[in-house]
């Protein structure tokens, strides 16, 4: 098995432009941390549109170094022009499809970053990992930063994988994990919502066509089962990565007074979103705990600035969301497609 990863090897805070014409300068963080990889233009009015799509190549090869890119200190024209960015740099905006958080669509395929309360945490995740077609790229948006909290905490999945106990790691690998939603409970979303549809027979289709097994109780309640990897091999590094939500939707994983309520309204265990090994069997405490401490300590926060803007490779890194007070615009896209088979 591989040994851990080291960190790109950056001489001092900075180090030459990935751009042959030297307009923008890349840098960490801090020397500590391996990820985002900091974008910023060294003169004033450089367009970032114009700059990405003439520069795609290089972009791609330092997001697949990386895991993720924070473009800072460019001026973009809002909404209109992050959504021109991610079609500068990819194959353009998909649909939200089986969703699994609340959001608000806000023209096209630009969605809030998540409806989720302001006051909870959201564990460090891949986006739409559970889906048989997931996006490979992640796109944010910063229009105006909470007033205190609220940051967009990543984590390289390469690393994750690296740093799990193996005896754990293989036995994931080897049994997958089950992902297991109830609806119609009165928590969540309602299926209607996730499915974007009011008609059973649609959502019956999709259910067949994505390998989820299903179950109606009457008419608005639901129960969904799909069995999916916990581990795949990035299609163009060739690099394992831990690319999942088992250790997300666990209900363990949530913060003790959420979980406390949970647990409370659903003794018989039928709980909105819950995980087991891919047999059904129930997960260790300890490996729930393995896995959250390997997340947890590949950790890394940065604070959003107004106008910054967060490109991540949704195989590389894991994202989540930091509680926050005052109001806080951040707003996703996702791009580029890619098949569970294709992986």
């Amino acid at each position: 098995m591989r040994g851990q990863r080291e960190a790109p090897r950056i001489v001092g805070r900075s180090r030459a432009a990935i751009s042959g014409d030297s307009l923008v300068k890349a840098h960490l963080l801090s020397e500590r941390q391996s990820l985002p990889l900091v974008m910023s233009p060294v003169v004033d009015g450089i367009d970032l549109v114009a700059w990405a799509k003439s520069n795609r190549a290089q972009v791609e090869r330092e997001l697949l170094r990386c895991g993720a890119l924070l473009f800072r200190g460019f001026r973009l024209n809002g909404v209109s022009g992050f959504e021109q960015f991610i079609r500068a740099v990819s194959s353009g905006p998909l649909e939200y499809h089986e969703r699994s958080s609340p959001r608000t669509q806000i023209g096209g395929g630009i969605y809030t970053s998540t409806d989720h309360p302001e006051d909870q945490a959201i564990f460090l995740h891949n986006e739409q990992s559970y889906n048989l077609r997931f996006p490979t790229r992640i796109f944010f948006f910063c229009l105006r930063p909470a007033s205190q909290g609220g940051a967009t905490p990543l984590a390289d999945c390469r690393r994750v994988f690296d740093r799990l106990d193996p005896d754990i790691r293989e036995r994931f690998i080897e049994k997958k994990y089950l992902y297991v939603r109830n609806f119609g409970q009165g928590f969540g979303l309602r299926w209607q919502d996730v499915f974007q549809t009011d008609e059973v027979s649609r959502v019956e289709d999709y259910c067949k066509e994505q390998g989820i097994s299903f179950e109606w109780r009457d008419r608005d309640r639901l129960t969904t089962k799909q069995v999916r990897r916990v581990a795949a091999v990035h299609p163009q590094s060739g690099e394992m990565t831990w690319f999942n939500h088992a250790t997300f939707f666990h209900v363990s994983t949530l913060e003790p007074a959420a979980r406390k309520t949970i647990e409370r309204a659903f003794p018989n265990g039928d709980f909105p979103n819950n995980t087991y090994y891919g047999d059904g069997s129930p997960i260790e405490d300890h490996a729930l705990e393995g896995l959250r401490a390997a997340y947890n300590r590949e950790m890394v926060t940065f604070e959003w600035q107004a106008g910054d803007l967060l490109m991540i490779d949704n195989m590389l890194a894991a994202h989540g969301r930091t509680p926050f007070s005052g109001p806080r615009q951040v707003v996703v896209g996702m791009s580029d497609s890619h098949h569970w088979d294709n992986v």
